[in-house]
């Protein structure tokens, strides 16, 4: 049973991944940490990382970029492997990440979704047959009406995954309001819409001549960040010191030997 020590436990996300290693038979809770507990977790709750007595095989991160610095001392000190979710951090911080996991397993990724991982790299096979055939790649993100940023940061990555296959020579193209000109070759498309309380919505779209290919994904709940942050402790759970991403738990799932 692989002991988890679950970092923003009482927050919209840890209360989620609380939930999912309950039912799980291969993981659990050993403990968890947020600054604000009510005594409803069936495990010890401590209200600073620096505080946890708790063994645990791996920290699962879903907290505010604020604590992240405490989190990643601890886990520099006891050679803790960590899942790495909380989003926000500044360049001190990604540095720091960078530095920890000279001494222990750092996983860090901009979705922990499995099913957008696995998108990830369709793209690129498509994306390097389809381009250079002439076909254009436009991506339109949908989130509930509450979030802040545009474009997401998982269509900003679905950009990035293509764009580095061919040496970043793509634009990317925000809005077309001000132009008045065909569309260039090298160009890709991002728009965002705002509204409801739509979870996630991703569509990555070639256009060619008399055809069109879609790769769409859709998060019904936050759930699918949960379950992949789960998946991916207990592929981190033991691993050597390295900087990780949700690459390696699909290369892992993939090579997994059935039973």
């Amino acid at each position: 049973m692989i002991k988890i020590l679950l970092h923003g436990c009482n927050g919209k996300m840890g209360q989620v991944i609380s939930g999912l290693l309950a039912a799980d038979s291969e993981a659990e809770v050993a403990a968890g940490v947020d600054a604000f507990d009510d005594g409803h977790n069936p495990y010890p709750v401590f209200s600073h990382i620096s505080q946890c007595s708790v063994e645990a095989d791996c920290v699962i991160d879903f907290s505010v970029s604020s604590a992240v610095d405490g989190l990643l001392d601890y886990c520099a000190e006891k050679k803790l492997p960590c899942v790495l979710c909380t989003t926000g951090l500044d360049n001190d911080q990604l540095e720091r990440v960078r530095k920890v996991s000279e001494s222990t397993a750092v996983l860090r990724s901009a979705n922990m979704s499995l099913g957008i991982n696995l998108m990830l790299r369709l793209l690129k096979k498509a994306a390097g047959i389809l381009m250079p055939a002439g076909f254009d790649m436009e991506i339109v993100e949908k989130h509930h009406r509450l979030k802040l940023d545009a474009p997401s940061g998982t269509a900003l990555a679905l950009a990035d995954s293509v764009n580095e296959e061919f040496g970043s020579e793509y634009e990317y193209v925000y809005d077309r309001t001000a132009r008045r000109e065909r569309r260039p070759d090298k160009e890709i498309g991002i728009s965002a819409v705002r509204g409801g309380t739509i979870v996630g919505e991703h569509d990555v779209i070639f256009a060619g001549v008399d055809e069109v290919i879609t790769f769409s994904h859709t998060a019904y709940s936050k759930a699918v960040f949960g379950k992949g942050a789960v998946q991916a402790a207990k592929f981190l759970a033991g691993k050597p010191a390295g900087m990780y991403d949700m690459s390696n738990v699909i290369d892992a799932v993939l090579n997994r030997k059935p039973d």
